[in-house]
């Protein structure tokens, strides 16, 4: 049994029909990947398809390479004229890149079954943890107007003590010619079906002005 976690590759010439294997797998690993990194995450379309390519384009180049040091130099320097620009990505899109990355590596030195079985545990892991309630992800934006007589130091703290596990203010800032103040909190609720309850009783309090309260908009795990 142990002999299906050897390198299928034998010799340093590489045939169509294992280079073919190999490529299978790599996309086989890509798919398992994305279907992975969609799970309760909000993934574009061209990230998933590049986590289903990637895998096959990393076992393609380390195939050509294959202990020739010329092609790994010329490999090496095509690479390098690449310019990369991205947006601030989320730790969790740096994880599947790096899992994508390696199962490519793995189908390129012909050890499949390993390939397989390492990006399979990797992804349930990943299942097991966005399953698991964290408090990072319970966290929510409190956005609340009040008027500039009121005092917001010790005003919402019974509320807050009532309906929150723990509360943050991020920023207060003046607005409408300074006749209103806008406070951003960062809070966590104790229970998130009591949202609307707890919205009434801040309206009692900042005198029915505009109160929202919504999920974290980015930050919390970008890189």
């Amino acid at each position: 049994m142990l002999e299906l976690f050897d390198s299928i590759l034998v010799g340093s010439d590489i045939s169509v029909v294992t280079y073919l294997y190999c490529l299978l797998a790599a996309g086989l690993c890509g798919v398992v990947t994305a279907l992975a990194a969609s799970f309760r995450s909000h993934a574009s379309k061209s990230f998933l398809s590049s986590l289903i390519l990637l895998p096959m384009i990393v076992c393609t180049v380390i195939a050509m390479v294959n202990g020739n040091v010329g092609t790994g130099i010329a490999v090496m320097g095509a690479f390098s004229l690449i310019r990369f620009r991205s947006v601030p990505g989320k730790a969790r899109d740096i994880v599947v890149i790096f899992l994508a990355m390696t199962a490519g590596l793995a189908c390129a030195g012909g050890y499949v079954a390993i390939a397989l079985l390492f990006t399979v545990l990797v992804c349930l892991g990943m299942i097991v943890v966005s399953i698991i309630p964290m408090g990072a992800e319970r966290s929510m934006d409190l956005h609340i107007t009040i008027p500039e007589s009121l005092r917001y130091v010790n005003e919402f703290d019974e509320v807050f003590i009532k309906y929150l596990k723990n509360h943050r203010l991020v920023q207060a800032k003046t607005t409408n010619m300074g006749s209103l103040y806008k406070l951003h909190y960062r809070v966590e609720m104790k229970d998130a079906k009591q949202g609307q309850e707890f919205i009434d009783e801040l309206r009692c309090r900042n005198g029915n002005l505009e109160i929202s309260l919504s999920e974290v908009q980015g930050g919390v795990d970008e890189l």
